[in-house]
C-alpha cells in the first residue's frame, strides 16, 4: 500500500473540492439555459455497435446485458418522446480502455437540443466551456484544413498509398495489423500522432466536417469543396479530445444501415457482433427531431482544466 503524506492528501482532496464547483458550475449553466436533467439506465439489453469501442457484456437470467458506453440510446429514446433539450451527468464503461487519458469507467456529460444543427452544437459546446472551465473562445478549424496545416494532406481526396507515404515521411509506424486497404485507419494514424498533439494549444479548438466515412450517427452533407463530409465535430484543449458531437442522424433505416456495416468490419477484425439498438431505431421510425447532440468527458475537461497530468489525479477512484 502506498501511504500518501498530510500534503498530497490534502490537495487530493482539494482537488476533489474544485471537481465539485466544475460540476456545480456545468449543472447551473444547463439549467439557465432552459435544459432538463434526465437519468437513462446504466445496464441495458441493447448496446449501440461501434468499431473502435468494445463494451461491458454481463449476464442477467441468461440473457446479455451491456453496461452502456454512452446514453445516447435511451437519450435519443426520450426526444423522440417530445423532450426538447436534455442532459446527463453519468457513468459510462467501456472495455479494455486504460490510460492517462482512459479509463473503462468514466463520467461522461451528453446532451441534445432539438432544432440545432452542427454549427449551433458548436456554439453552445464552446459557450458551455467559457461558462463551466473560463476558456478563451475556441477556435474553429475544418478537419480538411488541420490536416492541411499539420499533416500537408488532403484528407478527402489522398489515396491510401499518399496517405501511407506520408505517415512514413512524418516517422510515423503502422501498428502491427493496420489494415492496408482500410483508409479511415490511415487517417486516425495521422490525426492521432501527427495533427491531434497540435490541436487547442492556446485556446480550444472545435474540429469540424469530418470525412463522410467517419460519419457514426452524424448527418452527412455536400461540403463547400465538393466533398461529402459528417456534420461532427470534436473538441480539442491541448492537445487531448474533450468532447465529440453531431447534427444527428434521424432517418433509422440509414442508421441500420451503417451498424450492419460496423458489424461486418468488427465481425472481420475477428470482435463479436453486436446486436442492433431496435427500441432505438423504432422510436426513430416514429419521428426522430432535428438536433445536435454532443457527449464530453468530463474527467478530460476537469484534469486539463485543473492542469493535472491524468485523468487518474481528478477523481476519487481509478479501476486500481
Amino acid at each position: 500500500m502506498q501511504v500518501k503524506s498530510a500534503d498530497q492528501t490534502g490537495a487530493a482532496l482539494t482537488t476533489l473540492q474544485r471537481r465539485s464547483e466544475l460540476l456545480e458550475a456545468l449543472r447551473k449553466f444547463f439549467w439557465q439555459q432552459g435544459f432538463l436533467e434526465v437519468e437513462t439506465p446504466l445496464l441495458s439489453g441493447e448496446v449501440i455497435p461501434e468499431l473502435n469501442i468494445e463494451p461491458m457484456c454481463m449476464e442477467h437470467k441468461g440473457s446479455p446485458r451491456w453496461l452502456q458506453s454512452s446514453p445516447e440510446l435511451h437519450m435519443k429514446r426520450l426526444l423522440a418522446a417530445g423532450m426538447q433539450a436534455i442532459f446527463q451527468v453519468t457513468r459510462s464503461f467501456r472495455s479494455r480502455e486504460q490510460g492517462p487519458l482512459h479509463q473503462s469507467e468514466f463520467t461522461i456529460v451528453e446532451w441534445y437540443q432539438v432544432g440545432d444543427d452542427m454549427l449551433a452544437g458548436m456554439d453552445f459546446l464552446d459557450q458551455l466551456c467559457q461558462a463551466v472551465a473560463r476558456t478563451p473562445p475556441a477556435k474553429r478549424t475544418s478537419y480538411a484544413e488541420a490536416f492541411r496545416t499539420h499533416a500537408a494532406i488532403c484528407p478527402h481526396t489522398a489515396t491510401i498509398g499518399q496517405l501511407a507515404e506520408r505517415a512514413a515521411a512524418l516517422e510515423i509506424s503502422a501498428a502491427a495489423g493496420l489494415p492496408e486497404n482500410d483508409r479511415d485507419q490511415w487517417l486516425n494514424l495521422l490525426l492521432a500522432f501527427q495533427v491531434e498533439p497540435q490541436l487547442g494549444r492556446i485556446e480550444p479548438e472545435l474540429l469540424y466536417n469530418y470525412p463522410a466515412s467517419q460519419a457514426a450517427l452524424a448527418k452527412v452533407v455536400q461540403g463547400d469543396d465538393g466533398n461529402r463530409v459528417a456534420q461532427r465535430f470534436e473538441m480539442y484543449w491541448q492537445g487531448i479530445e474533450i468532447a465529440n458531437g453531431y447534427h444527428e442522424l434521424t432517418d433509422s433505416a440509414e442508421l441500420r444501415q451503417r451498424l450492419t456495416e460496423v458489424n461486418r468490419h468488427r465481425s472481420a477484425a475477428g470482435q463479436p457482433s453486436l446486436p442492433l439498438p431496435e427500441s432505438l431505431l423504432a422510436a426513430m421510425d416514429e419521428g426522430l427531431p432535428d438536433c445536435a447532440g454532443c457527449a464530453m468527458g468530463f474527467d478530460r475537461l476537469a484534469m486539463v482544466a485543473l492542469e493535472k497530468p491524468s485523468i487518474a489525479s481528478v477523481r476519487a477512484f481509478t479501476a486500481d
